[in-house]
């Protein structure tokens, strides 16, 4: 059995923000659980997508995210980015260890590792996000369409594609960055239950980010407000311009499958090969479940990342204080507050 100050779960960019802050926070020996082989959480394993948020608005606590600060990078630039940033912290990152279940007794808690492994702490930080979490909606007869269903965490690259009827439902960031790559080789369809809200990438010149920042808007605790607001895309230009040059049409969502397709609003039956479903994630901690932190629906009962248990904080749920909650910019700034508040509760 081993012990830590910290124990943080995931190795993603919330889970390596924390471990880095914590020093700052007094907590000497810090540890961290990743399940994977690797630190960077669920980057590796989206699709080839490109930042909305420009390089300078990207980076973690205490290093700057290299090269052009106008540019927007890449995926495997924030792969790289992470991978470097996790082997200058000091906290011992342990990966391949997935967590089975943390309990509280006499004010300290036991972790344990599905491969038996136990450590034993005062304060945990859950940090593994919502990638292992995707959404699947309740369509209408699903169960009897007969080719190829995948939510976005599965989609890779649009090669297995080519030359297919493909449906892309929803309409966020996720969405048309995979419909407009899908489109170049693919016959496309965007399924939303509205129409796309596109969101100007530079008002003014400017990009999104630089106004938000300079007008407060990126960090005010206007939680409520932002979970209610509608989804927007951010877009240049590029993605709207890709859609209508792939011939990527946006549709109504449909009202239900058949074996071999699906029957639209108006009672068109179409075949389909495939339908990719970009409709987000849930939070899921079953690791959690016998903590006392979770709500009966496995939500997260927390207050600005502060659980309603002694010792135990989130980090990186979305919207947790702020429109940046879940953005690389933004989760050291909640990694820190969640640290003070549990060096104040373990003192």
């Amino acid at each position: 059995m081993e012990h830590a100050d910290l124990l943080v779960i995931g190795a993603g960019q919330s889970g390596l923000a924390a471990a880095a802050l914590a020093p700052r926070h007094g907590f000497a020996r810090t540890q961290v659980l990743e399940a994977d082989e690797a630190p960077g959480g669920a980057w590796p394993r989206y699709y080839s997508l490109t930042l909305f948020s420009p390089a300078r608005y990207s980076s973690l606590p205490g290093m700057r995210f290299p090269g052009d600060g106008d540019r927007y990078p890449t995926r495997d630039e924030v792969v790289d980015y992470l991978h470097d940033y996790a082997r200058r912290l000091t906290a011992d990152i342990h990966t391949s260890t997935t967590v089975s279940s943390v309990t509280r007794q006499d004010g300290t808690w036991s972790v344990r590792a599905e491969d038996g492994r136990e450590f034993t702490t005062r304060a945990v930080i859950a940090a593994t996000g919502d990638y292992g979490s995707p959404y699947i909606p309740d369509l209408s007869a699903r169960a009897e369409f007969t080719r190829r269903v995948l939510h976005a965490a599965d989609y890779r690259s649009p090669g297995a594609f080519a030359g297919q009827r493909v449906v892309v439902v929803g309409g966020g960031n996720s969405a048309i960055q995979i419909a407009a790559e899908l489109g170049a080789v693919a016959d496309t369809t965007l399924a939303t239950r509205r129409p796309i809200g596109w969101m100007a990438q530079r008002p003014l010149g400017k990009d999104l980010h630089w106004w938000l920042k300079h007008t407060g808007l990126d960090i005010a605790p206007i939680r409520r407000l932002l979970e209610k607001a509608p989804v927007s895309v951010l877009d240049d230009g590029r993605y709207r311009t890709a859609l209508q040059e792939h011939g990527v049409d946006r549709r109504e969502m449909f009202a239900r499958f058949t074996p071999d397709g699906v029957v639209w609003t108006d009672g068109t039956k179409e075949t389909v090969d495939a339908v990719v479903l970009a409709t987000g994630y849930r939070p899921a901690f079953p690791y959690l479940t016998s903590s006392g932190a979770l709500d009966a629906d496995g939500r997260p009962l927390h207050r600005d990342g502060i659980a309603t248990v002694p010792g135990l904080g989130f980090v990186g749920l979305e919207f947790q204080r702020s429109f940046s909650s879940k953005t690389l910019r933004g989760v050291g700034r909640d990694a820190g507050h969640v640290l003070s508040r549990l060096r104040h509760q373990a003192a």
